[in-house]
């Protein structure tokens, strides 16, 4: 007898049995052996519709139920209604016998997909298999895309309006500091003047009378010769950082057009690095986070660079929350002999056909179950308020379906977390 399955893309297609009865579970088992052996589907067996629940709650990767309706503690009716509360992308299927259909049209109404009769013709069965898992399968991928649709125009029209708002900040900014910096200039030279001016002064007329003498002293007049080049010099330095802020929050929140253009990958990750400083900085738990940069000889990189630059910015907080996570049960000084440090290498592959940016932590790292979900949408790992699940899928979204490259994770409990971010040169 031939059952012509389709096997899954990844893992075996799950399959609740719910059922009573000890032989119909033995007859299963044997006649989808080769299936079960070839792992195309798991068959996981109960014996009422609380165990269903229970197990449908516990392992929300149940992709078909297959049921009989009269069964101990739970019915399958009830356990019907009970599914879909639960998880409307799940399909169910009724075991029954002939004389029961007045149950089995309960049994759709209530959201039953289809039916099987007793005596069970296998044939059948294999057929009704195949056509659920495919139509789970197909809603289940729908629904996965409108998703990611929906996740992408509320993140390009969230990153829209920041980016309008930062780059006016940014204009705004440019303005003021074009007149503060050219009147510090100005200022500076001025100065100088008035102070080799007003030595000048001094020396051709050494004794002033007592008016001017304590006039110089109430206004402290030798303090202020001595320091007020020093303070123009900071407040000019002081400018110039402002303006490196602008730059940089110009860079960061760069309007990407309809095409991509060449960009500089280091500029990208300098701006996101200027804009989490503030997050960088130490404080009274702890001393600065260290960034290693170790920049190779990279060419520019044909990409949406404001994209990318979220990218940076999710990987690089997400470091920044792993240094401090395992910070929690050291002092000061423990921490100062061993620093957080964030790494930031950036090389040609080998093949060179990518440009490839790893940016590595030596916080806490994953557990294997939390890094084989890192990328899943809405999967977080952080406490409740802090953290969306959404700044990593869109990660991987940007990099691989908009850019074509890849975005991977390598993480060791104890020892730290490494992502590695591929784009094409070409």
């Amino acid at each position: 007898m031939n059952f012509d399955l389709e096997p899954s893309d990844v893992t075996p297609a799950r399959i609740l049995v719910v059922d009573d009865e000890l032989e119909l579970e033995r007859l299963i088992k044997q006649r989808l052996r080769k299936k079960i052996l070839a792992k195309e589907i798991e068959l996981i067996f109960v014996r009422n519709g609380l165990e269903a629940l229970e197990e449908v709650k516990s392992n929300r990767q149940i992709d078909m139920v297959l049921t009989d309706i009269n069964m101990p503690e739970m019915d399958g009716l009830t356990l019907l209604n009970k599914l879909r509360e639960i998880d409307d992308t799940l399909k169910a299927v009724v075991i029954s016998a002939y004389g029961d259909m007045k149950n089995i049209r309960t049994a759709m109404n209530s959201g039953a997909s289809d039916f099987i009769t007793k005596p069970i013709n296998f044939e059948d069965l294999a057929i009704t298999i195949n056509k659920t898992l495919k139509d789970v399968k197909e809603v289940r991928e729908t629904i996965k895309q409108l998703q990611q649709a929906q996740l992408q125009l509320i993140q390009h029209e969230k990153m829209a309006v920041l980016g309008q708002l930062v780059a006016g900040i940014a204009h705004e900014m440019n303005n003021p500091l074009s007149c503060i910096a050219g009147y510090t200039d100005l200022s500076n030279q001025g100065v100088k003047s008035l102070i080799n001016h007003l030595r000048l002064y001094q020396q051709k007329f050494p004794n002033p009378g007592l008016e001017i003498e304590q006039d110089a002293e109430d206004i402290k007049l030798e303090y202020f010769l001595e320091r007020l080049p020093r303070m123009l010099f900071i407040m000019a330095e002081s400018t110039d950082r402002l303006v490196h802020i602008s730059n940089s929050l110009r860079t960061f929140s760069r309007s990407d057009t309809d095409f991509q253009v060449l960009a500089n990958i280091h500029e990208g990750i300098d701006s996101t690095l200027m804009i989490l400083q503030h997050r960088l900085k130490g404080n009274n738990e702890r001393p600065d986070i260290q960034v290693i940069k170790d920049y190779g000889d990279i060419p520019q990189v044909k990409c949406y660079l404001g994209q990318l630059n979220q990218v940076f910015m999710n990987i690089l907080a997400n470091a920044i929350d792993a240094c401090e996570e395992s910070n929690q049960s050291r002092t000061f000084d423990e921490i100062k002999a061993n620093p957080n440090t964030i790494t930031i290498k950036t090389e040609v592959s080998e093949d060179n056909q990518r440009v490839v940016i790893k940016i590595k932590d030596n916080g806490p790292g994953m557990p294997e179950e939390a890094k084989s979900r890192i990328f899943d949408q809405l999967f977080t790992t952080k406490a409740v308020g802090k953290g969306t699940g959404l700044g990593l899928s869109i990660s991987s979204q940007i990099v691989e379906d908009t850019h074509g490259g890849s975005l991977s994770c390598d993480s060791v409990w104890g020892e730290g977390t490494e992502f590695a971010i591929a784009i094409p040169i070409d």
